[in-house]
């Protein structure tokens, strides 16, 4: 095939194939060639407030999780907006602004910027992914009970994701959109009045 072919059919791969991904069920992601994959939404501690033998006991129950469950793959997200971008631009706006009361208002919205994003420091997101492979369907909410049942005896707070969290999940992590609260199976779906 040659590069013109190829970057013809690239073109016409829907964005699910783009990205690796069959379908969202209502427990997991179904990937092309990468298994299905099943998150556990971790409620994070505020470690700040925490004293030094808390800390050392989270950390080393987290370590007795990783050690008794090999399969376990890890991420974390931000779950809420992202300023830096919008704290340049009004940085490079305040350089160039001549008018004095222009450049206090725009340093006005860059203090107000910085105090929201102090507020929301702690806002990440960890998932526990467990990537499944081959497993018979019988077996696989079982494994995934015993999987929640060990994370929730260690001491974490935990969630399995649904398929609302996944797309949630995704739209973070691929276009840092955290503000939407329903998302789209279909592009426009929102937009379709059925029986019209």
């Amino acid at each position: 095939m040659s590069r013109k072919e190829k970057k013809t059919a690239k073109q016409k791969l829907a964005t699910r194939q783009l990205i690796g991904t069959k379908a969202i069920t209502d427990y997991s992601l179904l990937t092309y060639g990468h298994g299905e994959l099943v998150y556990f939404i971790i409620k994070p501690s505020n470690i700040s407030v925490l004293s030094e033998a808390s800390i050392s006991a989270r950390i080393y129950a987290l370590m007795t999780v990783l050690k008794g469950m090999a399969e376990i793959e890890m991420c974390c997200l931000n779950s809420r907006e992202n300023f830096e971008d919008n704290k340049r631009f009004l940085r490079q706006r305040t350089e160039q602004e001549d008018i004095p009361a222009i450049r206090k208002l725009l340093e006005e919205d860059l203090t107000h910027l910085d105090r929201i994003q102090v507020q929301m420091a702690t806002a990440r997101e960890f998932l526990i992914i467990i990537r499944l492979r081959n497993e018979k369907q019988s077996e696989v909410f079982p494994y995934l009970n015993r999987i929640e049942k060990t994370l929730r005896e260690q001491g974490f707070s935990v969630k399995r994701a649904g398929s609302e969290d996944i797309k949630r999940i995704l739209a973070v992590y691929f276009e840092q959109n955290v503000t939407t609260e329903k998302f789209e199976d279909f592009d426009g779906e929102r937009w379709v009045i059925l029986n019209e």
